[in-house]
C-alpha cells in the first residue's frame, strides 16, 4: 500500500513517515499545500490512501480535499487537524475526506484508522449489486445510476453498499457505525448523518427524485 502524507511539520513528518515504513507501507511526504494537489491530481492511480494536515503553506487540507473531489479523485483521505470544533468535524467531512484526527494522536491510533479506510475482505469480492436503477460494482468501485457513473469517497461508498445490501429496509445509524467505523470510534455524533447526506446528494443530481430516505428518528432506508 502507497501513502501519500502531506504534512509541513518536518518531525511529525518524519516520525509518521518511520512510522508508517516499519508498518510495511511506501510513504511519500509533501510540505506545500500545492504541489499537494498537483501531485494529488498527476498521480491519483499511485496511491491508495492521503494523509492530509489541514494547516499547510499556500493551500490548506480543507480546499485541498474540496478540490480534488471535484477532480473525481476518490482516494480515501484522513485529515489531521489540531481542530476539536464539530464545525470543523462537519466542514471536513462536507469537503470530502473519508475521516479525521485531532492531534494529538497516537499512532496506533492513526494505524487503526488508516488499516479501517484501506481493509477490503479476502473473501472473493460478490458481483455486481443492483436495485432500481444503481448499479455498484465492488471489486471496481464503480456506482453507475441509469448509466451514469457517480464518483463516491471510500466512506460513501461503504455506505451505498451496505443499503443495496439490505434494500427496502431500515437501517439504524449504530449499524452503520458498527459497519464502516469498526472500531472504537470517537467522533462526533452526527458522522453518519453528514456522510449520507453527501450520498443522498450525489445519488440525487441529475435525478428527479431521491433514492434514499431518512426515517425520522431511526435511521435510512434505500427504496425505489
Amino acid at each position: 500500500m502507497k501513502i501519500l502524507l502531506v504534512e509541513d511539520e518536518q518531525k511529525l513528518a518524519q516520525a509518521l513517515t518511520k512510522g508508517l515504513s516499519l508498518e510495511g507501507y511506501t510513504v511519500d511526504t509533501i510540505a506545500d499545500g500545492k504541489k499537494a494537489l498537483t501531485r494529488i491530481s498527476l498521480h491519483r492511480s499511485d496511491y491508495d490512501l492521503i494523509i492530509l494536515d489541514l494547516m499547510l503553506p499556500s493551500m490548506d487540507g480543507h480546499e485541498i480535499c474540496k478540490q480534488a473531489r471535484e477532480m473525481n479523485i476518490t482516494i480515501p483521505i484522513l485529515v489531521l487537524t489540531a481542530r476539536n470544533e464539530t464545525d470543523t468535524k462537519v466542514q471536513l467531512l462536507l469537503s470530502g475526506a473519508d475521516d479525521y484526527l485531532v492531534k494529538p494522536f497516537s499512532f496506533a491510533e492513526l494505524v487503526a484508522r488508516i488499516r479501517a479506510l484501506l481493509r477490503r475482505p479476502n473473501e472473493s469480492l460478490p458481483e455486481n449489486l443492483t436495485f432500481a436503477d444503481l448499479e455498484l460494482n465492488p471489486a471496481q468501485r464503480r456506482v453507475l445510476r441509469d448509466g451514469k457513473e457517480i464518483p463516491l469517497t471510500l466512506k460513501e461508498f461503504g455506505l451505498l453498499e451496505y443499503f443495496m445490501r439490505h434494500p427496502n429496509q431500515v437501517v439504524n445509524r449504530e449499524d452503520l457505525l458498527n459497519h464502516l467505523w469498526d472500531f472504537n470510534y470517537a467522533g462526533f455524533s452526527n458522522v453518519v448523518d453528514v456522510h449520507v447526506k453527501n450520498l443522498r446528494r450525489k445519488l440525487g443530481e441529475g435525478h428527479g427524485r431521491d433514492i434514499l430516505e431518512t426515517v425520522r428518528g431511526i435511521g435510512y432506508r434505500l427504496t425505489e
